[in-house]
């Protein structure tokens, strides 16, 4: 599983290109599909566990190397926040924050097109997101706090550069599968999303429902699936708790497609 979800992982594109979204730059890196050999507690949350993914494939790059990752900053054992990852790319000092979101599009929130994407749940949206590096995480390498750590590396922070590996895997309304996206990067789109309503057009499909970790992965057709009957009685549940999950669907025609059941 854990090599499945690593080609998930590399398969997700980057949420933009270059800095055209509030000027944060984008890391750029090529990797391709490497034997993943390391073993990641299965008990981290999604984010945590990808950052695990991001060390095992900046170590297979002759040109970066990572001086340190997961750094507390704290004043007085009060932590003020963590820088990701402090890493060296053909001999250059980068402040790597990594990211890695599911987001879906409600034109009804927001005017723009970044706050038309939010969390499934709508408890979090992307601008939300964006804000917070902008104005938190990435800011936290100038506090004075960060100082000695940099110290340890004869790092100034005036000589990092910083940039967001920012990975996203978007879904647009059922109804709206067209839309094209004009600041963001398409390749993101990923599946859309359907409500309790719109359960009944896929009366003739099948579905999995996959553990969150498995989220990462490229559909594929050897897992236990449900059919229509057995997956509206799963749903009831989600719809209770008012939590979308993501969903595989197996259409007629064999195509695999990945989907958000979402509860409003």
């Amino acid at each position: 599983m854990l090599q499945k979800r690593y080609e998930g992982f590399l398969n997700t594109p980057s949420l933009w290109k270059d800095n055209v979204v509030c000027n944060l730059n984008s890391f750029e890196i090529i990797s391709k599909s490497d034997k993943i050999d390391i073993s990641i507690d299965e008990k981290l949350r999604l984010g945590k566990y990808v950052e695990r993914l991001v060390s095992f494939e900046l170590e297979q790059h002759k040109n970066i190397s990572i001086l340190v990752e997961n750094i507390q900053i704290q004043n007085n054992k009060v932590t003020l926040g963590e820088l990701d990852c402090l890493l060296l790319k053909n001999n250059k000092p980068i402040h790597l924050e990594v990211v890695y979101k599911f987001y879906v599009y409600d034109a009804s929130i927001g005017e723009t097109e970044i706050e038309h994407f939010i969390g499934p749940n709508r408890k979090d949206s992307l601008k939300e997101k964006i804000t917070k590096l902008k104005d938190k995480q990435l800011p936290l390498l100038h506090a004075l706090e960060c100082k000695d750590y940099l110290n340890n590396f004869n790092l100034k922070a005036q000589d990092i550069s910083q940039e967001v590996y920012f990975k996203a895997q978007l879904f647009v309304p059922l109804t709206n599968r067209d839309i094209q996206l004009k600041t963001l990067n398409n390749d993101c789109i990923t599946g859309f999303y359907i409500n309790k309503n719109q359960l009944d057009q896929f009366n003739d499909c099948k579905f999995c429902i996959p553990q969150k970790k498995d989220w990462l992965i490229i559909p594929y057709t050897n897992v236990k699936w449900l059919n229509s009957d057995e997956f509206k009685i799963v749903a009831e549940d989600y719809f209770k708790q008012q939590f979308s999950p993501l969903c595989w669907v197996k259409l007629r025609n064999g195509e695999l497609k990945k989907i958000f059941l979402v509860w409003w």
